[in-house]
């Protein structure tokens, strides 16, 4: 056992102290030693109740046999970090969270790995951390939040923001706001629609590092808390067999995730973190497969943003397991993988059936007939950039207009907001990528607003920065490369036209390349936004959004 290197032998005498001092017996010392990564917290929905999850997850490694020992790790909120500094904060914690896991667990050699988790960085922080350290591991989120409800509708966080533009427009009242602000979040878990945290949850069991379950389950069932003893129990099993995240994770398990991925419409996201995972698990990706498989993959599944359903309504349709059958039985997804279940991916999903054909449609029947992402290409991100074409309006895939110019997300939402953006128009916000942000912002604020006001099929939004999973409209984010790399979309101008052509995959600066090449050469990169601290160093380590912002 690889806890032995801390606990066997007259030379560990002193460790054994340590661990008895901690309240563990001889009988506990001896048992395989299981770390618990908890990032319980006060700051997130996501994460309030998961003391609760780490403790079913605890008795299920005690009931198998095992000693669990738990520690913490960082989070925090996207929704309270959007649209104000903190939100450079948030992807940045994606390496901190997979550093610390890293620091603890080889400082303590546990056997293996619980790994307690909910939303957004968190999730593939911590799937970076088991496969960088490459000992038996397994994934239990918290689960998803239920979606409110507003005048009979149901609404999530996403409504939130729409309903500021709505407001400005006349078509909400004060009263309405109040409700909305009431109702959108109203219970723990992970915000309700396909947004990052959900998509990660449901594409942890796609890759086969989490049981069936784990991405749609709700966080208030106690069947939630079953899966979490099933966890501890299970991570006994893969010590046993010392079966290891990379075993798991390999070329064949991310090409099964991302047909998931189109399949289910999920956040753009998980192509930055698929690509991250990827690169810690050495296993092959590139941005050319996305589409590769995007191509021949359906979408079947329109949930929030793109659609009216939420998690609760796919929990409910046959989960993630439903959507993985009808790719399988279609010849969509590989079925030999092997899983932390300890069988493989087709054994996990037999017999697992669609229970309601409009939320998770058919092959035979899709939403649309190839998937709900889109990686695009051209002049402008010769590196590609991402589009949620499930969230796109048809009428916005083809799209040529003006650029209106903005050199940070305060400035471009304040013209929303004020009315000085007209239909036809591209809003392009550089310089908000993840070395000159830095850290990647996500633009929920503007692509809500653009929403809210009604012009999601007029106007398109373009960035280096990011989007949250609660966008929709034709937002196309990960510029690469992006401008503070001197990226083209950092010489661009207002009243330069650019093409968006989301189904031949390209996106392009219609300006001559003698006038491209005589901008560049006047161009420099400006001062770093925040030049001190932990994103000063972030800022000289990160990689371009095409390489996952990984830090090298």
């Amino acid at each position: 056992m690889r806890s032995d290197d801390m606990k066997k032998g007259v030379s560990r005498l002193p460790h054994r102290s340590i661990l008895k001092s901690l309240g563990l017996t001889d009988e506990e010392i001896d048992r395989p030693i299981i770390g618990v990564v908890n990032s319980a917290n006060e700051l997130i929905p996501g994460h309030m109740h998961l003391n609760k999850i780490a403790e079913a997850a605890k008795a299920g490694i005690r009931m198998a046999g095992g000693t669990p020992q738990e520690f913490s790790t960082i989070g925090v909120c996207d929704g309270v970090a959007m649209n104000h500094t903190g939100m450079k904060y948030s992807l940045v914690t994606r390496e901190i969270i997979a550093d610390s896991i890293e620091a603890v667990a080889m400082a303590h050699p546990f056997d293996g790995l619980v790994l307690v988790t909910c939303c957004d960085k968190i999730v593939p922080g911590m799937i970076m951390a088991a496969m960088r350290l490459n000992i038996p591991s397994i994934v239990i989120s918290g689960g998803p939040m239920l979606a409110g409800k507003f005048k009979g509708q149901d609404i999530d966080y996403s409504t939130c923001y729409e309903a500021i533009g709505k407001f400005h427009k006349g078509k909400l009242t004060e009263k309405d706001l109040a409700d909305v602000e009431e109702e959108a979040c109203p219970t723990c878990g992970s915000c309700s629609g396909m947004f990052t945290a959900n998509s990660m949850n449901c594409l942890s069991e796609a890759i086969g590092i989490a049981l069936p379950g784990n991405g749609t389950i709700p966080a208030i069932l106690s069947k939630r808390l079953r899966l979490a003893k099933q966890a501890g129990m299970k991570i006994m099993e893969l010590v046993e067999k010392d079966l290891k995240p990379r075993d798991i994770v390999g070329s064949q398990a991310i090409k099964n995730a991302i047909a998931v991925d189109m399949a289910l419409g999920c956040s753009t996201n998980t192509i930055l973190h698929l690509t991250a995972i990827a690169h810690e698990a050495k296993a092959d990706f590139s941005l050319e497969l996305v589409n590769q498989v995007s191509d021949r993959t359906p979408n079947l599944c329109r949930l929030s943003p793109a659609g009216k359903h939420h998690l609760e309504n796919l929990y409910e349709a046959g989960g993630v397991q439903a959507v993985m059958n009808e790719l399988y039985k279609n010849g969509l997804i590989d079925g030999k993988p092997v899983t932390v279940t300890g069988k493989s991916v087709s054994e996990n999903i037999s017999g697992a059936e669609i229970l309601d054909p409009e939320i998770i449609r058919t092959v035979s029947d899709p939403y649309q007939k190839d998937g709900g992402l889109a990686i695009l290409w051209g002049n402008l991100a010769q590196e590609g950039c991402v589009v949620k074409r499930s969230a796109v309006d048809p009428s916005m895939y083809r799209h040529k207009g003006t650029a209106r110019v903005f050199d940070s997300e305060e400035e471009a939402l304040k013209e929303i907001m004020d009315g000085k953006i007209k239909s036809g128009d591209v809003v392009v916000i550089r310089y908000e990528g993840p070395r000159g942000g830095p850290g990647m912002r996500e633009m929920l604020a503007p692509t809500s607003a653009i929403a809210g006001i009604g012009m999601d099929r007029e106007v398109a939004l373009i960035t280096d920065g990011r989007f949250s999973g609660a966008t929709r409209g034709a937002s196309i984010g990960h510029v690469s490369p992006e401008a503070q790399a001197g990226g083209i979309i950092g010489i661009v101008k207002d009243g330069d036209m650019i093409e968006i052509d989301i189904p031949e995959y390209k996106i392009n600066l219609l300006v001559d390349q003698r006038e491209i090449e005589r901008r560049l050469a006047g161009w420099k990169p400006p001062e770093p936004k925040i030049n001190y601290g932990y994103m000063a160093r972030y800022s000289k380590l990160v990689q371009s959004a095409s390489k996952g912002a990984v830090l090298e």
